[in-house]
């Protein structure tokens, strides 16, 4: 399986904030997309999920499944946490694995990051940590060959990071596949770098 972007644009506002844009990652590879803030690396991660219109230039993963576009076969995890507050911890990851269909263990995703304590709490009274990793659980529980992550670790400690950066390497370990836009260093073996906009 490999995801392919070929001679990508993008456009926001009337503004070209990058053009020409070619990237190919294979499954168990992982790509850091950094760049000063304003060259793209939030629109890039967003023109693969469906969320941003590609002004031109062609978007396909090779050997995925035939009936779903790029975006269905994504997780993206954004800036916003997108959760219910009204809604526990428990029925926030149930509402998105019914969504997202097909869903895996929502005990063990929220065991493995830390957050079984609290799973009838509603989200509302979540730290912003915590919140971050309820959305993390997302991607554990229901499976998709590509991962796309705005800044994963804003809000997250040392502790969590690590364990992030675990749950990366077993979903690279798993032939899957990790786009993440950040500014700061992500532990991930062998992780190749696309650099946008000037130095």
């Amino acid at each position: 399986m490999r995801l392919e972007g070929t001679n990508l644009v993008c456009v926001r506002g009337g503004r070209v904030v990058f053009g020409e844009l070619d990237l190919s990652l294979a499954g168990g590879e992982a790509l850091l997309v950094t760049g000063p803030n304003g060259a793209g690396k939030s629109s890039l991660l967003r023109m693969i999920a469906g969320l941003v219109q590609v002004a031109s230039g062609r978007i396909r993963l090779v050997d995925g499944h035939a009936d779903r576009t790029v975006a269905e076969q994504a997780h993206y995890l954004g800036h916003q946490d997108a959760l219910k507050p009204a809604l526990t911890v428990a029925e926030n990851l149930d509402f998105w694995s019914r969504y997202f269909g097909d869903p895996g263990s929502q005990a063990a995703a929220l065991t493995a990051v830390g957050l079984d304590g609290v799973a009838e709490l509603p989200a509302a009274y979540l730290s912003a940590g915590q919140r971050r990793r309820l959305s993390i659980a997302r991607l554990i529980t229901v499976r998709r060959p590509i991962w796309l992550l705005d800044e994963p670790t804003a809000a997250l400690d040392r502790a969590a990071q690590s364990t992030l950066a675990g749950l990366m390497q077993q979903h690279l370990g798993g032939g899957g596949m990790v786009l993440a836009a950040t500014h700061g260093p992500i532990d991930l073996d062998g992780a190749r770098e696309l650099r946008l906009g000037a130095a």
